[in-house]
C-alpha cells in the first residue's frame, strides 16, 4: 500500500512513494515548492520588460501602417473635427488594405476599446459622435 518516509533532519519532505495498479509512483513536495517560487517570482519581477510588451497597442495607434494619422487627432474636442481627419488620413494612405471608410472607423473603434473604462465619460460622448460624423462624412448614415 502507501509507504511514507520521515522527514530529513532540514524539515522537507522526501519523495513519497505510493504503490499503484500500474507500479510506483513518486512526487516530491521539493518540485512543488520551486515551482511556487518560481511562479512568485515571474509575477514580481521584470517589470520594464514586461511593460514594452503590454503597451502595443499605443504604438499601433502612434505608428499604424494603415494610416498617417494627425497629431493627437483622438483628443479633439468636436467630433466633426476627429471624422474629418480620420477622412483624410484614410484617403490619402496608399498602404491600407480596405476601403478609405473601412480603415478610418476601424482605427476609431480601436481607440475606443483600447481606451476601455479608463476614457471619462465625456470623451467617450464625443468619440461615439465622432462615428456617426464619420459615417456622415462617407455618405453611409443608417436609415
Amino acid at each position: 500500500m502507501a509507504r511514507i518516509a520521515r522527514k530529513s533532519a532540514a524539515g522537507r519532505k522526501p519523495a513519497r512513494k505510493t504503490a499503484s495498479k500500474h507500479g510506483a509512483r513518486k512526487t516530491s513536495a521539493r518540485k512543488t515548492r520551486a515551482r511556487k517560487t518560481t511562479s512568485a517570482r515571474k509575477r514580481t519581477g521584470h517589470a520594464s520588460a514586461r511593460k514594452s510588451t503590454r503597451k502595443w497597442s499605443g504604438r499601433v495607434t502612434a505608428t499604424s501602417d494603415a494610416l498617417d494619422l494627425e497629431n493627437s487627432v483622438f483628443k479633439k474636442d468636436s467630433p466633426k473635427a476627429i471624422a474629418r481627419s480620420l477622412k483624410r488620413s484614410a484617403e490619402h494612405s496608399h498602404r491600407r488594405k480596405s476601403d478609405p471608410y473601412r480603415s478610418a472607423m476601424s482605427m476609431l473603434v480601436f481607440y475606443i476599446n483600447r481606451a476601455g473604462r479608463n476614457l471619462p465619460a465625456t470623451r467617450k460622448r464625443t468619440l461615439e459622435a465622432a462615428k456617426g460624423e464619420l459615417r456622415r462624412a462617407f455618405g453611409r448614415e443608417a436609415g
